[in-house]
């Protein structure tokens, strides 16, 4: 599996901007598939930094409604990366 199919994109909210500048936290949406090493092992060699720990968790997708229909969003797996003291990685610095 390539880098880049892993790691899809990084989650940027209020939450996840708090976790960043206390804790030194990064979190992404990642393959589902994908364990804790092949997650660690991608954002080491993709962003240029060194990790400390790596949680996961699946996400359920949230039922949806408007009017009679009824929909589901999709499932999916999130990823907090703590990184190593010292290392940052920096997305919207200067924005």
């Amino acid at each position: 599996m390539n880098l880049y199919d892993i790691v899809k994109r990084p989650l940027i909210t209020e939450k996840t901007s708090i976790q960043k500048e206390d804790y030194n936290q990064m979190t992404f949406e990642v393959d589902r598939k994908a364990n804790r090493v092949e997650i660690k092992r991608a954002i080491e060699n993709i962003f240029n930094v060194n990790v400390a720990t790596v949680r996961t968790m699946q996400v359920k997708g949230k039922t949806k409604q408007r009017g009679r229909i009824v929909g589901k969003r999709r499932n999916w797996k999130k990823a907090i990366v703590k990184l190593m003291p010292g290392e940052r990685i920096d997305f919207f610095e200067g924005a």
